[in-house]
């Protein structure tokens, strides 16, 4: 099979590595990649928000799957013109991408359909949504209805802090992506992610993780895209999973089908595990990342089948099966982020690393034929072993021998589960 990846992050060369893997895969193409996805894949220098090239690059090579990584793509249609062009794509249309694409209206479809969350209120007014605050109060959560990058959440436990994330929604801060928001209950719990993929009709539970959102060991500072995560996750046992599934997931497959957006691609499941159960923080229509990364590093299933199957409707056909280690990824990041960063600041070396051992490059590039970092997060450094506490040490050791001035990370990743692990 010809496969056509869309992306360039460290979620798309971790998808890469592994569809790199399948006996059934004969050309991978990526737009527009990393050089970590180079590897694997041929780059190519085609603009992914010229809908119609992307389309004709695709029947010009007979490409028979597109894997569409990022959400930005999916909410601005790439999958519907592919699809109408005939073209197998792995990912929901713009209208079933509304899941991500605005908060308000999965909070509205949960509404409809009886799926656990936080109460919720929708406002496009600051003094409407400040005087709601008030009379909530804190802690409470507030969020751009928008794609921010995954920037646009503020769980604010003051609530000065909850006015002024208002006031940077309202003043532009997130641009249009705040032009609305959402302001909603706030959840006490355990956080997991939980990821599920759907054609439309049948959904195939995949694998749980956990994600570490805040830039500072012990989960203080600003609120991240992620700084490493690792899988499976603890909280979520098999009858947690069950649950999800028959709580949220499948009500949500049967909603967006009723609403006329039936939904293809992966559900990206953001839990609270509260005392009530399973409740949806939010829903994003791409896989995680850094959760993609490690994801890939426990799935023993051919990837190809899987995202080919979710694509042409066949899923009912197919299981995925996972190895029992677990997976732990560290993300470097460029210093100051995720405020202001120096950009194309050199990586000196990257270590090869073992067996269940990668470094996935997430914002990288080649200039001058030396390695620079270009983005926020920049490398996923991620290890496999049987227990969390052994996977940290061994994503620990690589970190240590990665040679990047520019770079910082966290060095708690997996504290919870190690600290579980203990009693």
């Amino acid at each position: 099979m010809k496969v056509l990846l869309i992306g360039s992050g460290g979620r798309e060369h971790a998808l890469a590595w592994k569809l790199a893997q399948s006996q059934k895969l004969g050309k991978l193409y990526a737009a527009p990649g990393n050089p970590g996805i180079a590897e694997h894949a041929e780059l190519l220098s085609l603009d992914i928000d010229d809908h119609a090239a992307v389309a004709a690059f695709c029947l010009d090579n007979a490409i028979d799957l597109v894997v569409v990584g990022p959400e930005a793509p999916l909410v601005a249609g790439l999958a519907d013109v592919l699809r109408a062009k005939g073209i197998a794509t792995f990912g929901p249309s713009a209208a079933a991408a509304q899941l991500e694409g605005s908060k308000g209206f999965t909070k509205d479809l949960c509404a409809r359909y009886d799926i656990p969350t936080g109460a919720y209120r929708r406002f496009t007014d600051a003094a409407e949504a400040k005087a709601y605050v008030r009379e909530q109060g804190a802690p409470i959560v507030v969020k751009a209805d928008g794609l921010a990058a995954g920037k646009g959440v503020t769980v604010a436990l003051a609530l000065d802090e909850a006015l002024a994330a208002i006031d940077d929604c309202f003043d532009g801060a997130f641009g249009s992506a705040g032009a609305e928001v959402v302001v909603e209950a706030y959840l006490d719990g355990e956080e997991a992610s939980f990821f599920c993929l759907s054609d439309g009709k049948t959904a195939l539970a995949l694998a749980t993780a956990q994600d570490h959102k805040r830039v500072g060991d012990g989960d203080t500072g600003p609120n991240t895209g992620g700084m490493g995560a690792y899988s499976p996750a603890p909280v979520m046992t098999p009858d947690m999973v069950a649950r999800t599934m028959r709580e949220i997931i499948e009500p949500t497959i049967r909603g967006m089908a009723a609403s006329g957006y039936p939904f293809t691609g992966v559900f990206f499941a953001g839990l609270m595990i509260t005392a009530k159960g399973p409740e949806l923080i939010e829903y994003n229509v791409r896989f995680g990342d850094p959760e993609c990364q490690v994801l890939m590093m426990r799935l023993k299933s051919d990837l190809l089948d899987l995202l080919h199957a979710a694509a042409i409707g066949t899923l009912n056909q197919i299981s995925a099966e996972w190895n029992d280690d677990v997976a732990l990824t560290v993300v470097m990041a460029s210093k100051g982020y995720p405020g202001a960063y120096d950009k194309n600041t050199p990586i000196a070396h990257l270590p090869e690393g073992a067996a269940g051992e990668k470094v996935f490059h997430a914002g990288t590039a080649l200039k001058d034929g030396a390695l620079v970092a270009t983005g926020g997060r920049v490398l996923n450094v991620t290890a496999t072993a049987k227990t969390v506490a052994d996977a940290q040490a061994r994503a620990y050791k690589l970190v240590d021998q990665v040679e990047w001035e520019n770079g910082f990370c966290r060095r708690d990743i997996g504290w919870q589960a190690v600290a579980r692990e203990k009693n």
